[in-house]
């Protein structure tokens, strides 16, 4: 069985980063819309946590921005703890290996953070590679 999951959607917010010790760590939300709609003839939206670590963490944080399509890759995590009120809290969320953008750049050429963001350059190590794109697909 395969524990893997791979989700498209647009960040809900800027990322968020902090550190875990000395770890670099980068949070954020994606609304990913369902491919049908209700009865109503409305589509829905799920909204997934997403973590990412490391040198991916300082890259998420550095080049996505809110309303960023972004492609993640990664597997499921439920984490479980108890809150002030002694109520047991759950999360899940995509602990993610890769972030991948799912759309073109910026027209400003930059960031987008801030208004004078100056344009910067994707680093080479951040574009994914797709040298496997024609390999089976293992299902």
């Amino acid at each position: 069985m395969l524990n893997h999951i791979v989700m498209m959607g647009r960040l809900t917010h800027d990322p968020e980063l902090r550190t875990a010790g000395e770890t670099p760590v980068c949070s954020f939300r994606i609304a990913c819309d369902r491919d049908y709609k209700n009865k109503d003839g409305e589509k829905e939206t799920d909204f997934v946590d997403v973590v990412v670590w490391r040198k991916q963490a300082e890259n998420a944080a550095k080049y996505f921005t809110k309303g960023r399509m972004a492609v993640v890759s990664g597997r499921l995590q439920t984490r479980t703890w108890t809150d002030k009120e002694g109520e047991k809290r759950y999360r899940t969320e995509i602990v993610a290996d890769n972030v991948y953008f799912g759309d073109s750049k910026p027209k400003s050429g930059g960031t987008g953070k801030g208004e004078n963001a100056e344009p910067t350059e994707v680093p080479e190590d951040f574009v994914p590679d797709f040298d496997e794109a024609d390999r089976e697909l293992p299902f």
